[in-house]
């Protein structure tokens, strides 16, 4: 499951609205074929898994990261009826695709057909893998991600604006690559007047993943060309995708933080001093008490001579 969870990251960012989903099948010990949902969200992981198979998978166990589909579809059949057809001994999956139209049918229909089905194995592990998927399905609205380069004393950018550069080229590429898996990134009209941000990815071999841009402003006619525009965080449900990365600047961080729409927190810290700093500014809180235990480190790492600290939002 780890391994069909890893292929399901190849293609984060591209797959909506469909989920971005790993497959793998193993028979006699042997891995038989892999497949992770394409670009566009068709052909699924379990399609592509079954043809990198040779379509024979008789007796084999699929691990399949979410519930098999059970819906038809114009652009293919359903997983779970493709898999009931090819006779696999097990299907093992992670976690339960919460599609009302799919939603436990999809398992049924596996044991209808007589395979054994084995569900929720690495179930957090998945539904990470596909956060974006699951926060539209259960919110309406794509999966928030705020990308933060401090320095030690907490700045976010030079007194006038300027952030370049506060981190290094590690952490910059590793914010490149992050892009890279977002299908929106968005800034604010002061980044663009301070920096005039180009907002692509420029990774060798990733450059045609490059997110939409998007602006934040109650200005709407000062949206660059080719710029998706919105007025206020409580219009990201209107923007196309399941994945949107705020890469600055202040006032933006701070609107999404206020109306608690951050889902997760890529911090980047640079052993540099600024002094004289912008800051994130008001947040909306009346009491300190309000700022515990809403946030989880789930990861922290060097990156050259900087470090990433990455925190998710608790929610019940």
């Amino acid at each position: 499951m780890t391994a069909a969870i890893a292929l399901a990251g190849r293609t984060r960012g591209l797959t909506a609205p469909n989920p971005n989903v790993g497959c793998i099948i193993v028979r006699d010990g042997r891995v038989i074929g892999r497949g992770w949902t394409q670009a566009g969200g068709r052909p699924h992981a379990e399609a592509s898994a079954i043809a990198d198979a040779g379509g024979d998978i008789t007796g084999a166990t699929v691990y399949a990261t979410l519930e098999p589909c059970a819906h038809a579809s114009p652009r293919g059949p359903a997983c779970a009826d493709l898999l009931s057809a090819a006779q696999p001994a097990r299907v093992v999956i992670g976690a339960g695709d919460p599609d009302p139209r799919t939603n436990g049918k999809g398992a049924e229909r596996l044991r209808a057909a007589g395979i054994e089905v084995t569900e929720d194995i690495e179930a957090a592990a998945c539904r990470a893998s596909m956060a974006g998927f699951l926060t539209r399905i259960a919110t309406g609205r794509p999966q928030v991600t705020l990308k933060l380069g401090l320095s030690i004393d907490g700045g976010l950018a030079m007194d006038d604006g300027r952030s370049r550069w506060i981190t290094g080229a590690a952490a910059r590429a590793h914010a490149h690559v992050e892009r890279a898996r977002h299908e929106l990134i968005l800034v604010g009209r002061g980044t663009i007047t301070a920096d005039a941000p180009k907002l692509d990815v420029r990774v060798a071999g990733l450059e045609s993943r490059s997110p939409r841009p998007v602006l934040i402003s109650s200005n709407a006619a000062a949206t660059p060309a080719g710029w998706l525009h919105i007025a206020s965080p409580d219009q990201i449900a209107s923007l196309p995708g399941d994945h949107l990365m705020i890469e600055g600047g202040a006032g933006a961080a701070a609107a999404f933080l206020a109306v608690d729409l951050v889902d997760r927190m890529l911090v980047y810290r640079a052993p540099v001093l600024i002094g004289a700093a912008r800051t994130l500014g008001d947040i909306g809180l009346t009491d300190l008490s309000q700022a515990h235990g809403r946030w989880q480190m789930v990861d922290m790492r060097a990156l050259g001579g900087d470090r990433l600290e990455i925190y998710e939002r608790r929610r019940s």
